[in-house]
């Protein structure tokens, strides 16, 4: 097994692409850009009104890299626990920007195995007026199965992965943290 430093070396650069790879969907404008040494050359930027949620704990392992690309971007938290006994997900916490159902949402949630905490954060963002055709799921690693039971519930959602496997690795979170 990797040393944590050699993982979470290895789990940032993953995170950098996808999160990158989630801005590249966002709608961005043209404009003019002027350089330090006064050059101006044709770029683009971003348009108003996109954000991130985190699905905690594991998804909170994205933030930085969301927040290395994007320094100002407003960052909401949903907490959601498998109950011990029914298995089902449950929501414990969700704050988001107030203005969340006019933003664009990269939902940030490393390990998709079965796609039931993810269809719950998704209904919670519907329940906050945010269109499923605007949430971009940023995964590390999914299953089939998962990605499946999420496009099922929510086919407007766009998911972007950098793996799909049968198995997904498990403990993500603690290894990340330091908690394993």
């Amino acid at each position: 097994t990797a040393s944590r430093g050699d993982f979470m070396f290895s789990a940032d650069r993953l995170i950098r692409l996808v999160v990158e790879e989630g801005l590249n969907q966002l709608p961005y404008e043209e404009c003019m850009v002027t350089t330090p040494t006064g050059y101006k050359y044709e770029g683009v930027k971003f348009e108003k009104g996109n954000c991130g949620v985190s699905i905690m704990r594991s998804g909170e392992a994205m933030e930085q890299g969301l927040r290395d690309c994007c320094r100002s971007i407003r960052i909401g938290k949903i907490l959601i626990q498998s109950d011990e006994e029914t298995q089902r997900a449950k929501v414990y916490y969700a704050k988001f920007p107030p203005d969340i159902y006019r933003r664009k949402v990269l939902l940030m949630y490393p390990i998709l195995s079965t796609g039931n905490t993810v269809i719950e954060a998704v209904k919670v963002l519907i329940e906050h007026g945010v269109q499923p055709s605007v949430i971009i799921l940023l995964s590390l690693f999914s299953t089939p199965h998962g990605a499946k039971s999420i496009i099922q519930e929510f086919p407007e959602i766009t998911i972007l992965t950098t793996e799909v496997h049968p198995v997904a690795p498990t403990h993500f979170g603690q290894k990340y943290f330091g908690t394993d």
